[in-house]
């Protein structure tokens, strides 16, 4: 699919990894983009249309698919990270970040997959995550709406193949966002993340490993458990 011309909706669009969507679309001739975040006046990206979304409200959701009609890629990059452990952790916030990874993803896909179908198919691409295939103290409750993530992934891909609608996972270790400040780790520039995503919508490649950390951790995969964090703590470790 050639992005020149195209109509794209990006979700958290006002910072870190969805503001670098948003230029390096506009970069790559994008025809119109719907740049949305929960608060709309904090996009400050110049030559976009504004979109008030939060994606864990279904009504916002609604309206933004009544709005956005001639969508022809759906980006979804919004989401959260609480640092909240499974078994000790704070429920409440255990859901907040399955109802904004999952949920919110899952939703709008739905909402507009009917939208791409009328548009000619288009694409979807999910930004997911390498910790959607391992996990760490602190990091359950992200882990495992990335996990869900990646199977939502899988999943999309199968059911809208036969609209003719490409799905694209983006996976990656820690990119330099707000999200990420304090962590001491080689971390992946936003625009690159971007622009790999991107590349991967206009070659039709479905899953894109945007750095040696998610190729690292998917490589482990087929590996016990046992031995592969064995694997993951020596290379966090240095060892």
């Amino acid at each position: 699919m050639d992005l020149k011309g195209a109509v794209v909706l990006v979700t958290g669009a006002n910072r870190g990894i969805g503001a670098a969507f948003v230029r390096v679309l506009q970069d790559r001739g994008a025809g119109k983009i719907y740049a949305a975040a929960r608060d709309a006046t904090t996009i400050q990206a110049d030559g976009v249309e504004k979109i008030a979304l939060d994606v864990t409200r279904p009504g916002q959701i609604e309206a933004a698919a009544r709005a956005a009609g001639d969508v022809q890629v759906l980006i979804n990059n919004a989401g959260i990270s609480t640092g909240t452990s499974l078994v000790t952790g704070d429920e409440a916030s255990i859901r907040r970040e399955m109802d904004t990874n999952f949920y919110g993803p899952l939703l709008l896909t739905r909402a507009f997959a009917p939208i791409l179908r009328a548009n000619g198919g288009g694409a979807v691409l999910n930004v997911v995550s390498a910790l959607s295939w391992f996990t760490a103290p602190g990091a359950g409750a992200y882990a495992a709406s990335k996990a869900a993530t990646w199977m939502l992934t899988d999943s999309t891909r199968q059911e809208l193949a036969g609209q003719g609608t490409h799905v694209v996972g983006v996976y990656m270790g820690l990119v330099d966002t707000d999200m990420s400040k304090g962590m001491q780790a080689p971390k992946i520039h936003p625009a690159e993340l971007a622009g790999a995503g991107l590349d991967a919508i206009e070659s039709g490649e479905q899953e894109v490993l945007a750095d040696d950390w998610a190729r690292f951790i998917k490589s482990g995969l087929a590996l016990d458990p046992r031995e592969r964090y064995e694997r993951i703590g020596a290379a966090l470790s240095g060892s």
